[in-house]
């Protein structure tokens, strides 16, 4: 790297951003005004803001809403004073955080307000996830969610529905992350924290009420190229629990088209939990969960067939990194024994990557039955999906051959 850029990366600049500021609507007689303040943070005793924007080079200031409310509609948008990513805690600075730190945060904080009843560890990377987990306690829900990628999650954002105890932050300091953002330290984790000298380390106490938010929607800005702003409410997934989905059916031709089977109860876990995990993913994607855990991520394609292409060889390699570092402590791709990599080559081969048996969850209807196909091919044997397509008909007959079932969630959960 050029010397000149290296600087960049460590200069600590000071933003042009003004302290505060006003956003108004305005309709007929009324105006509803959201009023703003810059934040910063004292570090070594100086105040600082955001570190730089999505690159240095580029400016960034990060506003919390600090009063005014907006009501557009029926909806009421989230109120002053329930702070999650805008207030943070920084209880270890590191370098202090960047406009991508922050990003990375928020969204790990929207995907895990759906999951309350269990440990949930989320591990954002470029505002994606790369291992969502839930387990029976919080060191085997990060460990989960860091194998289901480990490669992805080197230098991510890891986020806690649990106080950190001494054993998961044991795991976490063993890797590199860039920032851990949790709703309380136990006793002599910031100590063990303290080792890695560059994690930023958060507390945001109202990660405990993250299910206040469930359904509460904010205003998103857009700003184009010349100046112009979009304006648009939130999305919010409306499908929670599995009486919000429905068996999949259609017509076509004058012919009724069904599934020929429910879902079973672990099923519903996976495709809810799949399909919640899903909102806070770039489209086009299809990702595929089992038990309760991300198997394989495919975010951000132009076309459903390549992103679940993408998404199985993910998993495909995914699992075979997982073996290798659990029998022989190094990376698949570092591993030069032949006949080692043979024998690890199989049993994933075997194990269709994980996919027998796994949930296949897409963000939009498949157009057509190719895409599903991808799937089921692997052994998968649920699908959930908006429904809505002219050609549903194939997608149920693919499952039908398959023996597989599927369900709709009647909305469509693109995120760009």
């Amino acid at each position: 790297m050029p010397e000149d850029l290296k600087k960049m990366y460590k200069t600590i600049m000071d933003d042009h951003f003004p302290p505060e500021m006003e956003i108004s609507f305005i309709n007929k007689d009324r105006r509803q005004t959201l009023f703003y303040k810059k934040v910063v943070w004292t570090i070594d005793n100086i105040q600082k803001g955001l570190r730089y924007g999505e690159n240095p080079g580029q400016e960034a200031a990060l506003f919390k809403l600090v009063n005014g409310n907006l009501v557009l509609g029926e909806i009421e948008t989230i109120q002053p004073g329930q702070y999650l990513a805008s207030d943070i805690e920084l209880l270890q600075s590191g370098k202090h955080p960047g406009k991508t730190n922050l990003t990375d945060a928020d969204n790990a904080l929207n995907i895990l307000r759906y999951f309350k009843d269990k440990p949930t560890a989320v591990i954002v990377k470029h505002n994606n996830p790369c291992g969502v987990a839930r387990s029976d306690s919080l060191e085997n829900a990060y460990l989960k969610a860091y194998m289901a990628d480990r490669v992805a999650a080197f230098g991510g954002c890891i986020a806690l529905n649990r106080a950190l105890d001494k054993n998961t932050a044991s795991a976490i300091a063993s890797q590199y992350a860039e920032v851990v953002v949790a709703p309380d330290f136990e006793e002599g984790v910031l100590e063990l924290l303290s080792q890695k000298k560059n994690l930023r380390v958060i507390r945001i106490g109202n990660i405990d009420r993250l299910q206040e938010f469930v359904g509460k929607r904010y205003v998103e800005f857009k700003s184009l190229i010349d100046g112009g702003i979009i304006a648009q409410w939130s999305f919010t997934p409306t499908a929670h629990t599995k009486k919000n989905l429905k068996s999949a059916e259609c017509e076509y031709n004058g012919k009724i088209y069904k599934i020929n089977r429910l879902p079973t109860s672990g099923e519903y876990d996976d495709l809810i939990f799949g399909w919640l995990v899903e909102s806070g993913i770039t489209s086009n994607s299809v990702i595929y969960v089992k038990n309760g855990v991300t198997v394989g991520i495919g975010t951000g394609e132009q076309d459903r067939v390549g992103v679940a292409e993408i998404a199985r060889d993910k998993a495909y390699r995914k699992l075979a990194d997982r073996y290798c570092w659990k029998k022989h402590s190094v990376a698949y791709t570092d591993l030069h024994d032949h006949d080692k990599k043979a024998e690890i080559d199989e049993k994933v081969s075997l194990e269709k990557g994980g996919l027998i048996g796994a949930s296949m969850v897409s963000d939009a209807f498949f157009p057509f039955r190719d895409g599903i196909d991808i799937g089921l091919q692997e052994g998968v044997l649920s699908v959930i999906h908006p429904g809505g397509s002219l050609n549903d008909y194939q997608s149920i007959e693919a499952c039908n051959e398959a023996g597989a079932t599927m369900v709709y969630t009647g909305q469509r959960s693109f995120k760009h």
